[in-house]
């Protein structure tokens, strides 16, 4: 299947990328639309860190086709990009500054100055205490750094959030609630990729999974009734996939 930018937020269509002589995305071609929450599934060195390196422009594909809200990531960084609000995996935030003073700072380099009341409602909705609005990031843990994180992509409001293993570092209450804000992004009409390893979260919040081996697609599953996911046959695929790789 041939996929175009049209009606796609996020699309790659046979993407090929080598490092030097070792190829690392071989084929790759998926797309997520407006709405939807896919969730990309592999184990390591499947290519998961390289395909999010590709939409956010870092690196360019050999070959195929790359869009983001229509844009070329590299032959159109600006426009791309400020389609894109990217969660990664190891927050990079200002220590010396607070979270909310991390949130005004970082929307304003984004173009965007919300009022004090929408940060501390995007603070409050992924579950950050209020007593740490105030508080230089120094002292946070992982989660609490993700949770400002994550506020502050959701404030971005753009058409496309990319999320680097989003659970990492968050219990189970604070992940019920970031999938709860996820599914709210994309009923607003943001493609949301999610890149994890991990199974159970990707069950819980996704509308389609795709299984990543040795950088292309293997298979793909789609949520469906209310169980959504038979998630032995989500484990069996995975782990047998992961252990051919």
């Amino acid at each position: 299947m041939t996929l175009t930018a049209t009606g796609q937020r996020i699309a790659l269509s046979d993407v090929h990328l080598s490092y030097g002589t070792q190829p690392v995305l071989r084929g790759l071609t998926l797309s997520v639309a407006a709405g939807e929450i896919y969730a990309l599934l592999g184990g390591n060195g499947a290519g998961k860190s390289t395909t999010l390196s590709v939409l956010l422009g870092f690196s360019r594909a050999d070959s195929g086709m790359v869009r983001i809200g229509g844009y070329d990531p590299v032959a159109q960084i600006d426009a791309a990009r400020a389609q894109i609000a990217y969660v990664p995996e190891n927050v990079a935030l200002y220590e010396h500054l607070s979270a909310r003073e991390n949130a005004g700072y970082l929307l304003a380099l984004a173009g965007r100055r919300p009022e004090s009341g929408a940060i501390d409602a995007a603070f409050e909705a992924t579950g950050l205490q209020s007593e740490a609005w105030d508080k230089r990031l120094g002292g946070f843990s992982k989660g609490m750094r993700q949770k400002v994180a994550i506020a502050i992509a959701l404030l971005r409001e753009v058409p496309v959030l990319l999320l680097d293993e989003p659970s990492s570092g968050l219990d189970p209450r604070a992940t019920a609630d970031f999938n709860a804000l996820v599914h709210d992004v994309a009923r607003k009409g943001a493609a949301v990729l999610m890149v994890t390893h991990d199974l159970l979260s990707a069950a819980d919040i996704a509308d389609r999974i795709g299984f990543l081996e040795a950088g292309r697609i293997v298979s793909e599953a789609t949520a469906q009734g209310a169980e959504r996911f038979d998630v032995r046959e989500l484990y069996r695929k995975f782990a047998g996939e992961a252990l051919a790789a």
